[in-house]
């Protein structure tokens, strides 16, 4: 296995995974667009179109591609871009796979710990609970039994619940770490499953390489923190004020709209699946893992 086709392999988890598997020795090619510097294919998901070669060429393809949840309110619209991105992405490739004459060997898709629900309180979810029932749980759900489809082209199957992703880059942190003075949301006590980008990308690879791995693993750290445990070591990791009064929820309602619930709410998520299954974390605690991330 050699070759590598990923989705959204311009994103800031796709760079990452990409850097990874270079090093690693593997060819990498993303599906866009439009040309890129980096090997690409040429796929329209709206036009649900993309070149034969790109499946043909792969020996395993790794699923990224979607609209942001957190980049913009949640209009009408917004809602039904974010659920449409991920089923007619998805569904391309499978129609893509059912096609080519030589067939990658895995699909490794992203999914996401909003499949929990936005707020599951201070219960530790694992891959055996149910799905929540708001929109977002609504549409990792729908997202997870479209890339399952894929076990039926005998494609072994992998889909990584991802938690909140630490970067110095972007991401959930960039944003915490905008305003001049840094501070909780809300009560600050909500559950903020998160794990470092090295990790993340180092959890995709794993996937791929370990061949005996199937089905859904939550891709998130050991060790969850709360919103205000978070945000206090982030600004000393950086060097930003600090303060602990929590920035109000009917303000974070008045600025978000509905997607207030995201920062609102919380999951406090098990890793124990994926560490059963032979994965070992470099960031596993978060005072170091934001350090390294901060002075890397």
């Amino acid at each position: 296995m050699k070759n590598i086709l990923i989705s959204g392999g311009s994103g800031l988890i796709g760079h990452k995974i990409t850097q990874l598997l270079e090093l690693k020795g593997y060819s990498v090619a993303w599906l866009s667009r439009s040309q890129q510097k980096h090997k690409s294919f040429l796929w329209d998901v709206d036009k649900q179109t993309i070149d034969p070669e790109a499946v043909e060429w792969a020996d395993a393809i790794i699923h990224l591609a979607g609209a942001g949840v957190a980049e913009k309110r949640w209009t009408d619209e917004r809602k039904k871009l974010i659920l449409d991105s991920r089923i007619q992405s998805t569904e391309l490739l499978y129609n893509a796979v059912e096609k080519a004459t030589a067939k990658p060997n895995a699909f490794i898709s992203a999914s996401a710990v909003g499949y929990y629900g936005l707020d599951t309180g201070t219960s530790l979810m694992d891959e055996t609970h149910e799905s929540g029932s708001d929109f977002l749980a609504q549409v990792v759900s729908a997202w997870e039994s479209e890339v399952k489809r894929m076990e039926g082209l005998h494609l072994r199957t992998v889909m990584l619940r991802i938690g909140i992703v630490l970067d110095a880059e972007g991401g959930a942190l960039g944003e915490m770490m905008k305003p001049p003075i840094v501070a909780p949301l809300g009560k600050g006590d909500q559950w903020m499953s998160w794990i470092a980008i090295e990790d993340l990308a180092r959890m995709f690879v794993f996937a791929l390489e370990k061949t005996t791995l199937q089905g859904v693993f939550n891709a998130v750290g050991p060790n969850p923190a709360t919103n205000q445990q978070l945000t206090q070591a982030a600004a000393k990791a950086k060097g930003k004020p600090y303060m602990g009064i929590g920035v109000p929820g009917f303000v974070l309602r008045l600025v978000l709209g509905e997607m207030a619930a995201m920062v609102l709410g919380g999951n406090r998520v098990s890793s124990q699946k994926i560490q059963k299954a032979g994965f070992d974390f470099e960031c596993p605690d978060l005072v170091p893992a934001l350090k390294h991330i901060y002075h890397k």
